[in-house]
């Protein structure tokens, strides 16, 4: 009973960064909210062989869900509906989006795992060594990955048209 209890207290105290964490990666409260859920479920499972780093053991279920989950939607049969638009919607988009939506949406095109890595560092302030314990890879991934994320963000024609109206 008294992991029972321990595992109660994690969650309480947990759930918020947690959810958090899942709704950066999802970009949608309720995806989130399941990915969690559904973390807390196989951590419950294993808690009696979870010794250190509650936190950062839920975060990587959560990080491998979420890929499994966006892996799985990939092999789903895509149907055309129609003819793709000569000019990308950027420039509709410029005065009704503000620049944070856009760099919201260029986060979203990122692949899952590069998407998983920026949101550790930069937006879980997490060192590359806690990223890569949490991702259960090499610093050198990390690094890797990172530098991969940014550069497509830089390149991301609606974050540079949106920055460039800044400068």
């Amino acid at each position: 009973m008294a992991d029972r209890s321990e595992y109660d207290a994690f969650v309480a105290a947990a759930w918020h960064r947690l959810l958090r964490t899942a709704y950066l990666l999802t970009r949608d409260w309720s995806v989130a909210e399941d990915l969690v859920q559904t973390a807390l479920m196989k951590a419950w499972l294993a808690w009696g062989r979870i010794r250190d780093e509650h936190e950062a053991y839920v975060r990587r279920i959560i990080v491998n869900v979420h890929v499994s989950w966006w892996r799985r939607r990939w092999r789903q049969v895509e149907l055309p509906t129609g003819a793709p638009p000569d000019h990308p919607e950027v420039a509709d988009r410029m005065g009704q989006a503000d620049e944070r939506e856009l760099v919201w949406q260029a986060l979203g095109r990122l692949p899952a795992r590069q998407r998983a890595v920026i949101v550790l560092r930069f937006f879980e302030d997490m060192t590359e060594a806690q990223t890569a314990a949490t991702l259960g890879c090499s610093v050198g991934t990390v690094k890797s990955q990172t530098s991969k994320a940014l550069a497509k963000l830089r390149i991301d024609e609606s974050v540079a048209t949106a920055y460039a109206r800044e400068g």
